[in-house]
């Protein structure tokens, strides 16, 4: 068995602290360890799927972004949050409609993570936001919220004050929170 194959048969041996040193040595491998991870991505076992995913989180370029973008759709929701927290240090507009997906899952720790991603990429994602604070869902509302007032972008503004009235007071929290670190909010308020 040749070293990669090693390396690899140690990510999946359901051994935590192996897995761990293994993913040291597989960085190291950069462009080789790539291919055999992205076909390991698309596992049949999710904990395989994850241990790719994990991996495959260290290595920034093309492949493994799109893995990753792939992997926010996975069946198997740790590798789906898993996905999420790799993305959330990559500002890559080439994420967007996937991560919007994820911002309205069900799971709020995948909402939340997708929304820290969200905020990364910044001005992009503004009007599919602006759109999103108008679901059903005050949970889903509330992470939208909370990205915008993260952004503390200039451009959001209309679109906090379009919220000022909703019904859910953790989406007015967001509001009020986005406004006041643009110093808007006590601008309009205080008459």
């Amino acid at each position: 068995m040749d070293h990669l194959a090693q390396l690899l048969a140690e990510l999946t041996c359901n051994d935590d602290s192996r897995a761990i040193k293994a993913l040291e040595h597989l960085e190291k491998l950069h462009d080789e360890a790539i291919g055999p991870l992205l076909i390991l991505s698309q596992n049949e076992n999710a904990d395989h799927r994850w241990w790719a995913v994990r991996a495959l989180a260290a290595f920034d370029n093309e492949q493994s972004t799109s893995a990753l973008i792939r992997s926010l759709a996975d069946a198997d929701l740790s590798v789906r949050q898993c996905a999420a927290i790799a993305l959330r240090k990559r500002a890559t507009p080439k994420a967007i409609e996937a991560l919007l997906d994820a911002l309205q899952d069900q799971d709020r720790l995948l909402s939340r993570l997708a929304g820290d991603a969200l905020t990364l990429i910044g001005a992009a994602t503004i009007p599919d936001l602006a759109e999103i604070l108008r679901n059903e869902n005050s949970a889903v509302r509330g992470e939208a919220a909370r990205v915008l007032a993260k952004m503390e972008d200039q451009a959001t503004i209309a679109i906090l004050f379009s919220a000022l009235d909703d019904s859910s007071s953790i989406v007015r929290f967001w509001v009020e929170e986005g406004l006041n670190k643009l110093k808007v909010g006590m601008l309009f308020f205080d008459v």
